[in-house]
């Protein structure tokens, strides 16, 4: 929570917000849009590493495919980013880090109250404590 009080003013809630409305039952995905911008506070002048580092230190806490969506949020280059190494990604995880990366930059101009960050503490709770199951929605068609 202090990583993320010190991004105020990013984009983070804004993201996360749209993501909760737009993708309700993922709660991975919305919090990976919650903490993706924590990279700029640790490394404030390197862009290339941002979102590797910020993979890096959620990863412990809030699990692999939260940290995998915050690292494809930046630029992967050459599968290693901020010493994260990347796997290779799921086609289903590839969707989610583009739907992520698409309500970061709708966010900008979304104008939507956001709330305050103490909302989200429930949630990213639940995620540490590892009782947060995700739900996937089964896959129509052929």
């Amino acid at each position: 929570m202090d990583l993320l009080h010190g991004c105020r003013g990013g984009r983070g809630p804004g993201t996360a917000a749209l993501l909760r409305r737009s993708h309700p039952f993922d709660k991975e995905l919305q919090v990976a849009g919650l903490v993706h911008e924590i990279g700029t506070l640790l490394c404030p002048g390197d862009r290339a590493f941002r979102a590797g580092l910020a993979a890096a230190a959620v990863r412990p806490l809030l699990g692999d495919r939260v940290a995998l969506l915050v690292a494809l949020t930046g630029d992967a280059g050459s599968g290693a980013a901020g010493g994260f190494r990347l796997p290779e990604a799921a086609e289903e995880t590839r969707e989610a880090a583009a739907i992520l990366r698409q309500a970061r930059d709708a966010s900008v101009t979304a104008g939507l109250d956001a709330g305050v960050l103490e909302d989200w503490q429930p949630v990213l709770e639940l995620l540490a404590a590892g009782a947060y199951r995700p739900v996937r929605p089964a896959r129509y068609g052929p």
